[in-house]
């Protein structure tokens, strides 16, 4: 069904009509649930907070009570990933989530500088969320507001002397910052 199909069969429905749909939608589908939660009570804080949290977790797990090793570090970049796509598809502010894309990058280089990571695969990774966030950034107008921590983020590769170093440094060569 197109999308001009869909306006007129909505069109040829009674608000009533429109109602039990919508909220037939509501019950069944989770997504469509978790849209109208936010719309109607949009925590950006909370969910923020939640979300770094997790991230955090991924380099920095807690090791639980009673147990007598502590869980490795997964370091998956995909769980940052995952709350971005479900940000910008919830219509988050865009400071929120580039507030994440930099610290999920942030949170790896805390990691890395207490840790040696041989993994070329970790490398390459953050270089693309970093060239994800610029982009980002640049698109929503909000690259200014963010350029302290962008420096910051690129000096740290230096200073760590992360093997793709110089792709961060190309990226801010690119944008003059």
């Amino acid at each position: 069904m197109s999308k001009r199909d869909l306006k007129k069969y909505l069109n040829e429905l009674s608000k009533e009509q429109l109602e039990e749909q919508i909220i037939e939608l509501y019950e069944k589908f989770s997504p469509v649930k978790v849209y109208y939660d936010f719309v109607f009570n949009p925590k950006e804080d909370k969910l923020l907070q939640e979300c770094k949290v997790k991230i955090s977790h991924e380099y920095f797990p807690i090791k639980k009570p009673n147990a007598k090793w502590r869980p490795k570090a997964k370091m998956r970049r995909s769980v940052a990933q995952k709350y971005i796509k479900h940000f910008i598809l919830l219509g988050v502010d865009p400071f929120v989530i580039a507030d994440i894309m930099l610290y999920n990058i942030e949170i790896a280089q805390t990691y890395s500088s207490q840790n040696h990571i041989k993994q070329e695969l970790f490398y390459k990774s953050m270089f693309n969320s970093f060239e994800q966030a610029v982009n980002f950034s640049i698109s929503n107008g909000i690259l200014s507001d963010f350029k302290e921590r962008i420096i910051a983020i690129e000096k740290q590769t230096l200073q760590q002397k992360w093997k793709n170093k110089y792709d961060f440094e190309a990226i801010l060569d690119k944008i003059d910052l």
